[in-house]
Order: C-alpha cells, then structure tokens, then sequence
C-alpha cells in the first residue's frame, strides 16, 4: 500500500516507530515517557501475550484473557502515543520509512522487536499438520483440539482410532516442551478420570521427542536428570536423541519408529520474525538481525533490533542472548536510555545482560529453577515459579485472577475452562452445517403450520 498512515504530524516531536508488542516492545515503549517523542507502536494484535503461561491456557489452567493485554488499555492516557493494528513488511532505511499493511510511515527512530515464531526447519507438512504455541490464538485453538480429543475418543467404539485420539507427542525438549508435557499428565490424572469416567486413563500416552540427549539443555543436568525424573514418574514417555522425519496422516514418522497420533505439538526450534528490508549479510542464525553492543542494526544509527530478533555475539554469549524474556526486556530498557542519551548529546551504554537464572515448571509442586548460583527443585521450586511469574503479570487485575485460578484449581482439580469455543467463519464447514441444521428447523415448523 502506498498511502501515508494516517498519524498526526509530529514535526515538532522525533518519531520512533516500534514494531511488535512482545516483551521488548512493550518494555520499550513503557521506558520511553519523555515528552519529545512521538511513539507509534505497529503490531499484527491488539494486544500483548505472557507467552510463558500460553501452555496454561492450552491446557484449560487460566483464562486466555488473564494472560492477554490490550495496548489500548495499557497505553491509555499516553501523551503522543499512538497504535495501529497491521502487518509492517518492511523498512527503507535510506528514507526512513517503514512499508505496513495500511500505508508508509516516516520514522526518526526505528526499533525492531517482531519476536520469533515456530520453527519448523522447511518442513510443510509438520507445519500444516502440528500444533505450536506462540500466540493466544493457538493456546485457544490447541485448548479446543485436545477437549475434541477426549470427546472424540469417549464417542468412538473403534480402538484404533481411540488409541489415537488419546495419544499426544510433545516434540522439543525444552522448557515449553517440558511444561506442556507435565500439564499433559496433571489433566490425565485429575481431569480425565472425573470428567470422563467411561475412559481408560491408562489409555493416555503422553510422550515427549527430543533429539538432544537430555532435557532442559539449556539448563544444568541437575535440573535435566529432575525434570526427566519427574516426567517418567508421571507416566510420560521420554523418546530422546530422536529426530522427527514427518506427520501425515496422523502418523509421526520417527527416525527409529511411528507412533500414529492425532495431537502433536510442535515445541522445538524458533526462528526470528525480522522484517524485510535489509541486505542478506545484515542476517546471522536463526534469522536474526545481526546488532553492534548498542542494538543498532548494520550500521544504521538510528535502526535498532531487540530481543528474539536481535543477534548480539559478545564474549559471555558468542551464539547470542537466549531467546527469552529477561534478554529481551533488558535489551529495552537499555535502547530506549540509549535514545535519549541521543537527543541529549550523552554517550551511549553498552549492553550488559544480567543472567537472573532460568525455571520451568514440571508439574504440580515441582519445578526447576536455577538462579544466582543455585540449582534447586520441587515443591520450592514451584513456589518460586508461581511468585516470578505471578509478579511479571501485568497489572494488579490480571495476576489476582490468575491467583485465585489456580488456587481453585489446585484445591478442587477443577476448572470452568475445559469448553470448546470454536471461531464462527462464514462458509466454513461447521456454519455450513449449522445453516442446514436451521433450514430442517424450518422445513418442520412449516409443516407443523400447514397441519
């Protein structure tokens, strides 16, 4: 499109245009207050997501919308502040405008934050056929796709197809991969057996692909040998040093045998959203645009990248910073002191990342946590993954909802969550069939009438 966005003019203000609402975005533009500065955040959503719990919402354990954030309501009142809800498809750095779905805009800054996405290494029919979780969207839809499984698998008399429908295959050892699998077995033991009584529990494999030798590789194999303990002792299967060949036909074609499935979840790679817009060498692994210590990308002065698309080699991290939050919103607060150290003639700040430790959690009373030097489990370590996590909820409304969720559901084993909320799409198979369902409605009414 090549129409100007409709924004006010801010001759008299420096524009910084900030693409993406994830951790970096949003810490970004919450950091930039100061009255000088025009600030458009673009995003394809209205809304940021605590991607960190989206495996919770997968797996009915709090309400999407406890974990979802509309910029409107957390930039309202903002002087200056603007949002607009679009794809941007790329940059033209010589004229500093970047090229959206509704129109051109003209920046003076420019910060790139657009996140990753799933991975899934060129392979098409893994990616049309499994299900990831990246956004609210997909946590919803993989909600709707496991509770159909279970319904599915309690109408049916065939075994086979049972067998299938019972079974999921978690794909990637890392901490989603880990969590999700450990949510897995939490709704086998206390969901299956009450709200389906006429199901086998033992029934329900739940098996976990890996093609790295252990868990948690990122983490210390203290903390792996824990989490493999735990998952084994909570019936999940472990298949590791193992690759995926393919999924069709609800079969999963491993590299040493095939399981035949209707629920894989694809947890095992990421990869860089970096718009478009920059030379091929200005891209490193992963996709990710290459930055000097201040995240400015090529050379540009005014062209900054942050977090999962940012590639920083320092001589702590010579791969980069991991590709998660604490990175991400450091590398914000960083960038946007940078800016103003700009307007006001000051030196730039190097980036310095403070490694805070890293957690996942296992199941119910167990995590995995290691911070400051310490490696430590179980039931403390849950303790402390609630309370991080709690805290790095935003707003007051939001983590008190999330408490008394899981409150409830930690005493009760129960939860209002478990429904299936299909999206109505006009022609789609399910309104097709709804219309005819109305039109035999219709048929006996008249008949009804003519009698």
């Amino acid at each position: 499109m090549d129409r100007l966005m409709d924004i006010p003019s801010s001759a008299e203000l420096k524009r910084v245009v900030v693409v993406g609402g994830g951790f970096a975005g949003l810490n970004f533009c919450k950091r930039l207050k100061d009255e000088r500065f025009q600030i458009v955040l673009l995003d394809k959503t209205n809304h940021h997501n605590f991607q960190p719990l989206l495996y919770q919402v997968a797996t009915a354990g709090v309400e999407p919308s406890s974990i979802s954030f509309p910029f409107r309501s957390l930039f309202a009142g903002r002087k200056n502040f603007h949002i607009r809800m679009c794809e941007v498809l790329e940059t033209d750095a010589e004229t500093q405008e970047v090229k959206t779905s509704i129109g051109r805009l003209h920046y003076d800054y420019l910060v790139i934050a657009t996140g990753c996405d799933t991975n899934y290494f060129g392979n098409k029919a893994l990616e049309e056929n499994t299900m990831a979780l990246k956004t609210t969207a997909e946590a919803l839809y993989n909600r709707n796709h496991i509770l159909e499984s279970f319904e599915r698998a309690v109408d049916t008399d065939d075994m086979q197809e049972r067998e299938k429908l019972l079974t999921f295959v978690v794909v990637g050892g890392g901490a989603t991969g880990v969590e999700l699998a450990g949510a897995l077995a939490e709704m086998r033991r206390f969901v299956l057996r009450k709200d389906y009584p006429d199901l086998d529990v033992d029934k329900m494999r739940i098996i976990l692909v890996d093609g790295k030798d252990r868990l948690l590789y990122s983490f210390k194999p203290k903390s792996s040998r824990e989490a493999e303990e735990y998952l084994r002792y909570r019936g999940v299967e472990l298949k590791q040093k193992t690759r995926v060949l393919g999924y069709e036909n609800e079969v999963l074609r491993l590299s040493n045998e095939e399981i035949p499935t209707a629920n894989v979840f694809w947890t095992a790679g990421v990869i860089a959203n970096s718009m478009g817009g920059f030379s091929s060498d200005m891209y490193g692994h992963g996709n990710r645009l290459i930055v000097d210590e201040f995240n400015r990308v090529g050379g540009y002065k005014n062209v900054f990248a942050l977090g999962d698309t940012a590639l920083m080699k320092q001589k702590d991290w010579p791969d980069g910073h991991p590709q998660v939050a604490q990175p991400a919103m450091q590398q914000a607060d960083n960038c946007a002191d940078n800016i103003l150290a700009m307007e006001n003639g000051e030196a730039l700040k190097p980036f310095k990342y403070h490694d805070r430790g890293s957690m996942a959690t296992i199941g119910r009373n167990h995590a995995v946590v290691e911070t400051k030097g310490l490696v430590f489990g179980g039931f403390l370590g849950w303790l402390v993954w609630l309370v991080i996590h709690l805290m790095n909820i935003v707003g007051f409304k939001n983590r008190l909802l999330i408490f008394i969720d899981w409150v409830w559901s930690y005493f009760t084993h129960n939860s209002n969550l478990r429904i299936v909320v299909r999206p109505l799409i006009k022609g789609d198979r399910l309104y097709r069939l709804m219309k005819a369902q109305e039109q035999i409605r219709e048929q006996k009414y008249k008949k009804t009438d003519n009698s």
